[in-house]
């Protein structure tokens, strides 16, 4: 019974000893859950009506997904960082052999005309399943930069570029961007050196482009992004649809459920535009009511980042907040016109058991920093001296 309540956010007790940053970190997650799966509902209604004649389909999907990862939430969450970032590396290898397998005909399932999954029962998507990892192990590298040897900076250099290389072949340039972004970033807030900065964010850059110029569809996206009026029935149908659900929501909403742009106006509503959805049904309102949340997850995560003295836990912090709120804020822009048409999720409200867990693994992780950096039970991620003890031997010498 103990194991039960301890694994079930709203029946354990022990919350109230956490550090206060962790504490609402996790009440603000649940939130968000809960939204996103209104959202989903109101969202997918229509669409899992037409295909499978039941409206609740989808919602009933991503119920399973949510229990699993909520489940995955509060494991993390109560298991030292140690032990965590001690498995990080052997699910990198994994996640990165998976990510090949979908590139071999016959083994990776299309979806409009991206090999992301894995063909098989259980839809596999190994992409958005590495994103948590991807930060620990990043972390990890970045922390010890100075400490380790030019073999295993190299390595890892190569594993993270193979990683992305990978997940841009399927291709999906949206989700590659976003981990070479986040990798980065955790270099950046390490304090690596401008040069070695510099010269990777012109290599991602080249990278991005060369990919744009050699696949059609993503430079059509592109120039339908620039003038999506131009092409309002072609190209640029996605965006013009998605406008005129943000424009059709005005000051209030038309009101939870209301949307009628989900009713195959739109396409894609329960995946890469459901904030248009949302924008619609709750209006400017809703919308700044979401993104003050996002604003105050962000604060909270920057505030655990800056509290952290072991600088891996800080690097985690900040690879788990880019996760969530950037990849958040690029699926806003991109809705809004903002941003070039791409297939990324919005966290905690797309349909999708992978990001669903991907979500929820990468927010478990933040808040357990927040745990460790700011409570008396710090473990630390590498062997090292403690500070009392040290202190204790001068204390004795002293005598």
């Amino acid at each position: 019974m103990k194991i039960i309540r301890r694994l079930i956010p709203f029946l354990d007790d022990s919350v109230n000893s956490w550090a206060l940053e962790a504490r609402l970190l996790r009440w603000l997650t649940m939130l968000w859950l809960f939204i996103g799966l209104a959202v989903l509902f109101s969202a997918s209604y229509p669409v899992a009506s037409e295909r499978f004649q039941d409206g609740l389909y989808y919602f009933k999907r991503q119920l399973i997904w949510v229990i699993v990862g909520v489940l995955g939430f509060n494991i993390i969450v109560n298991t030292p960082v140690r032990k965590i970032a001690g498995l990080s590396h052997w699910l990198i290898f994994l996640m990165l052999m998976l990510i090949f397998i979908t590139l071999i005909p016959g083994l990776g399932k299309t979806d409009l005309g991206a090999a992301r999954r894995l063909l098989g029962p259980v839809p596999i998507q190994p992409s958005e399943l590495i994103k948590p990892f991807l930060v620990l192990q990043s972390a990890w590298l970045f922390g010890q930069w100075d400490k380790l040897t030019w073999r295993v900076r190299f390595t890892w250099l190569g594993v993270f570029a193979l990683v992305i290389l990978g997940i841009l072949a399927q291709p999906n340039l949206s989700t590659a961007a976003l981990c070479g972004m986040t990798v980065w970033l955790i270099a950046l807030g390490a304090g690596l050196p401008y040069k070695y900065l510099g010269s990777t964010a012109l290599g991602g850059i080249v990278l991005a482009t060369l990919s744009i110029s050699i696949r059609e569809y993503q430079r059509k996206r592109v120039m339908s992004f620039l003038n999506p009026w131009a092409d309002a029935k072609g190209n640029g149908y996605q965006l013009v649809q998605s406008l005129l659900a943000i424009g059709s929501g005005g000051k209030s909403g038309a009101g939870f459920g209301w949307s009628q742009q989900k009713w195959f106006y739109l396409p894609i509503q329960d995946t890469d535009f459901i904030f248009s959805v949302f924008a619609e049904e709750f209006g400017f309102i809703g919308c700044v009511v979401f993104l003050s949340l996002l604003a105050i997850y962000a604060t909270l995560g920057l505030i655990v980042a800056m509290k952290a003295t072991n600088p891996v836990y800080r690097l985690i912090a900040i690879g788990t907040t880019v996760v969530m709120i950037g990849q958040s804020l690029l699926h806003i822009g991109v809705t809004t016109g903002a941003l070039p048409t791409t297939g990324l999720p919005l966290p905690l409200f797309s349909y999708g058991g992978n990001s669903m867990i991907a979500s929820l693994l990468a927010a478990a992780l933040l808040v357990r920093v927040a745990r460790e950096s700011s409570e008396a039970e710090v473990v630390p991620i590498y062997p090292e001296l403690p500070r009392s003890k040290k202190r204790r031997r001068i204390t004795t010498t002293s005598r």
